[in-house]
């Protein structure tokens, strides 16, 4: 999630409800790419096992092809590997983050950082007593 000034990108794309890229999943790509294993990606990742492989069923359902190809077990010749439907949309993903970065960079970002402040300045005791009002309701 790349930050430019005091804004953070985030850019994720949905199919229906399902979240079918974001910047997690592109490092999760990344990772499997590295690693040449579900598992291990995830554990590079500190994901556990099942939300690793959640992750990828979801990718693999979303995109006209699957993004992940899997062979079960170890060895020569076993584990994941990105097809080649996943190396395109993980690069242009990667393509689309940057260029939003370069868009954000350009103007409107820099009028409204100069009018945010440094810092929060304190509450105002007006908004403190309301806060302390609200957690002894609670």
């Amino acid at each position: 999630m790349p930050w430019i000034g005091r804004l953070k990108l985030k850019a994720q794309l949905f199919c229906e409800q399902e979240t079918a890229m974001g910047p997690g999943k592109a490092d999760l790509l990344e990772a499997i790419d590295r690693e040449g294993s579900i598992s291990a990606a995830g554990r590079a990742m500190g994901m556990s096992y099942r939300r690793t492989w959640l992750l990828v069923d979801a990718m693999n359902r979303c995109w006209v092809e699957p993004l992940v190809d899997t062979t079960p077990g170890g060895g020569a010749g076993k584990g994941a590997q990105l097809t080649d439907c996943g190396r395109k949309v993980l690069d242009a993903f990667r393509a689309l983050e940057a260029e939003l970065a370069t868009v954000a960079q350009a103007g409107a970002l820099g009028r409204l950082e100069a009018l945010m402040a440094p810092a929060p300045r304190p509450a105002k005791a007006a908004s403190r007593e309301l806060s302390a009002a609200a957690s002894s309701e609670a």
